[in-house]
């Protein structure tokens, strides 16, 4: 099909049950592994350190963390320490964050925009290398540079369905993740989006739409119903289509094992 094939191990599941995934979808020659960190279940960043460790092949993204739980300098170091030791493999993952979780945990902010776009930028130029001066409404470092920036920076994605944040995804980042439940016409506005605001910030080459489509998994026309979201993905202009699990079901290898058909 020529697109991008992935599957989610939803944090619904315990983390003991991460490796068994893991090397069912290595093996069935899944692309990538999609994780994310919902509060409070599982860090993002240690169950993509460990699906890493226990794959060769297998690309993990982090969809996404959430960047009011940080300090950017925290998320570069932990970002830039992955990347080499998995070059080439792992995807860094923006976010919002739930509100209401992040009032919670007392990290709520006037402007979620604001923050996102502060952060996004001093974590981009960390990750590239450059000594960071910046004094933001929420992000302020002075003078910060990472003495083990990657050798290749990690692909940046962002995620969000709200135009604003689709537009600073195609702005500042590499790829913008979609969650599922949106609609096709949400996808083909999401493409003319970033692709309007990669294009007004004049930078090189296609924003990648990674985007999660929630699959019933105990339907029993299965493999047919997600060849045909797949297709109907690709066709309104997702680069990646990322299957899901239900979050009362959410064992993802009964997906993993209609990867090869979908390749």
């Amino acid at each position: 099909m020529g697109v991008t094939i992935g599957v989610t191990f939803r944090p619904q599941l315990p983390p003991e049950d991460l490796r068994g995934v893991v090397e069912a979808a290595e093996a069935a020659g899944t692309h990538e592994l999609w994780l994310w960190e919902d509060c409070f279940l599982e860090g993002g960043l240690t169950t993509t350190v460990a699906a890493l460790a226990w794959s060769t092949r297998l690309r993990v993204g982090i969809g996404v963390l959430p960047v009011p739980m940080r300090n950017p300098a925290v998320t570069a170091m932990e970002a830039a320490t992955v990347a080499r030791l998995f070059p080439g493999r792992f995807v860094l993952g923006l976010g919002h964050g739930v509100q209401d979780w992040m009032r919670q945990i007392g990290a709520g902010v006037e402007s979620p925009m604001t923050l996102l776009r502060e952060h996004v930028t001093a974590v981009r130029d960390l990750l590239a290398g450059r000594n960071v001066d910046v004094a933001g409404r929420y992000v302020r470092l002075d003078g910060v540079a990472l003495d083990w920036p990657p050798t290749e920076p990690p692909e940046l994605v962002v995620a969000g369905r709200g135009p604003k944040t689709v537009a600073l995804a195609g702005e500042l980042a590499d790829g913008l993740v979609l969650e599922g439940s949106g609609t096709l016409d949400d996808v083909r506005r999401a493409r003319e989006l970033v692709d309007a605001a990669r294009s007004a910030a004049g930078l090189p080459g296609q924003c990648r739409i990674v985007a999660y489509t929630p699959v019933e998994t105990r339907d029993p026309d299965l493999a047919r119903t997600v060849a045909d979201q797949v297709a109907a993905l690709t066709d309104a202009g997702a680069d990646t289509v990322v299957l899901e699990a239900p979050e009362d079901a959410p064992d993802p290898r009964p997906l993993i094992e209609l990867v090869p058909g979908l390749l």
